[in-house]
C-alpha cells in the first residue's frame, strides 16, 4: 500500500458516501467477521432525513461478528463533532481505523444495539497483495469500488465478546456522489481466495434497469485482469426472502455454510462453491435496494442503526 494508506481524509460531497470495508474467516472457517467504516452512512435513515447535505455529520463503524463462542452487532451513528480524520485515521466516537505503515488497525469500542452489550477489541489487517486500481460502476462514475487489498492476513483479539483468532481476510472502498439507492436496484458480490490468485465477481442491476458486472483476478502483486463470467448460480432466498445469486463452475452446486447477516434487504454469507477449478469457501453478499427504499424497511432501521447525539 503506498506510504501515506488508504487516504481517510477523501472528501465527500453532499449527497455522497464513502466507506471501508473488511471481512475475514477464520482459519478453520468457524468465524466470520465484516467491519465497515462509513462517511455518510449509506443505509442511515438519519443521512436521508437531513437531506444528505453533511455526510460526515452521519459516520458509523460497523462490526459484525459471528461464530460458535460469540457474536456481536454494533452500528452506533455519530455527529461530526465526534468525528477525527487524517489521511492515515478516521476515529469515531471511541472506536477508529488507523494505518500503522504496513498494517490497517481497528480499534473497537461499541455497545451493540438492540441489546446493549458491549463490543471492544482489537483487529488487524495486514496485506498481502495491493490493488491500485478503482472501477467505475456506473457510466457517469458516480459510483465506485476499489479492492483495496483483496488478500490480507487478519488477526482479531476481542475482549468482548472474549475472542481471539487469526485468517484471510479481504478489504476494499466504496465512493459515490449521490445515494446507494439512486444508482442501483440490487447487486451480488463475492470474493474468494484461490490457491494463488484472488477472484471478485461482482454484478447487479442499476436503477435504470441496465446490468453491470465485474469478474476479475488478482495475483500475488495485485495485478488484475478480467476474466468470463462462470456460469450463474441459485442460491437459497435469506429468512428475509432476499434474493441470492452467485456464479460457479459449471456443473458446481454452491451451498451456504453460515449467513452471517440476515437483514431485511441485505445478507452476508460464506458459501462453499468451486470456480476456475477450485473448490473454495468465499464470502458472498446480496443487497436488494428496491427492498431499502420500502416505507417499511426503512421504519425498522433505527432499531439496528441508533444514533448517538454525543
Amino acid at each position: 500500500m503506498p506510504a501515506h494508506g488508504p487516504r481517510f481524509d477523501v472528501a465527500v460531497a453532499p449527497n455522497g458516501y464513502a466507506w471501508w470495508y473488511i471481512d475475514a474467516t477464520s482459519a478453520d472457517g468457524a468465524y466470520g467477521l465484516t467491519i465497515i467504516a462509513f462517511i455518510g452512512s449509506v443505509f442511515s435513515p438519519y443521512y436521508k432525513l437531513s437531506g444528505r447535505q453533511r455526510p460526515e455529520n452521519h459516520c458509523a463503524i460497523n462490526v459484525s461478528l459471528n461464530g460458535p463462542r460469540g457474536s456481536a452487532w454494533a452500528m452506533t451513528e455519530r455527529p461530526s463533532a465526534r468525528v477525527h480524520r487524517s489521511a492515515d485515521h478516521f476515529s469515531v466516537g471511541p472506536s477508529g481505523v488507523r494505518w500503522d505503515g504496513d498494517t490497517l488497525v481497528i480499534d473497537i469500542a461499541e455497545i451493540s444495539a438492540p441489546l446493549p452489550y458491549k463490543v471492544r477489541g482489537t483487529v488487524r489487517v495486514s496485506p498481502e497483495m495491493i490493488g491500485t486500481t478503482a472501477f467505475a460502476l456506473d457510466p457517469a462514475g458516480l459510483h465506485r469500488w476499489h479492492p483495496v487489498a483483496p488478500r490480507a492476513h487478519v488477526e482479531v483479539d476481542m475482549s468482548h465478546p472474549g475472542l481471539r483468532w487469526s485468517g484471510a481476510g479481504y478489504f476494499d472502498s466504496n465512493f459515490g456522489d449521490e445515494p446507494i439507492e439512486d444508482g442501483f436496484n440490487d447487486w451480488h458480490w463475492s470474493r474468494a481466495h484461490l490457491k494463488n490468485d484472488v477472484a471478485v465477481l461482482y454484478e447487479g442491476r442499476r436503477r435504470d434497469g441496465t446490468p453491470f458486472d465485474l469478474a476479475l483476478r488478482f495475483d500475488r502483486q495485485g495485478r488484475w485482469h478480467d476474466v468470463v463470467q462462470p456460469a450463474p448460480a441459485r442460491l437459497p432466498r435469506t429468512g428475509w426472502l432476499v434474493n441470492r445469486q452467485t456464479r460457479a463452475d459449471s456443473g458446481a452446486a454452491p451451498r451456504i455454510l453460515k449467513t452471517w447477516i440476515d437483514a431485511p434487504f441485505y445478507a452476508r454469507s460464506s458459501i462453499a462453491t468451486r470456480l476456475f477449478g477450485e473448490d473454495v469457501q468465499a464470502v458472498h453478499e446480496s443487497l436488494s435496494l428496491g427492498r431499502f427504499r420500502s416505507p417499511i424497511v426503512q421504519s425498522m432501521l433505527p432499531y439496528r442503526m441508533p444514533r448517538a447525539f454525543w
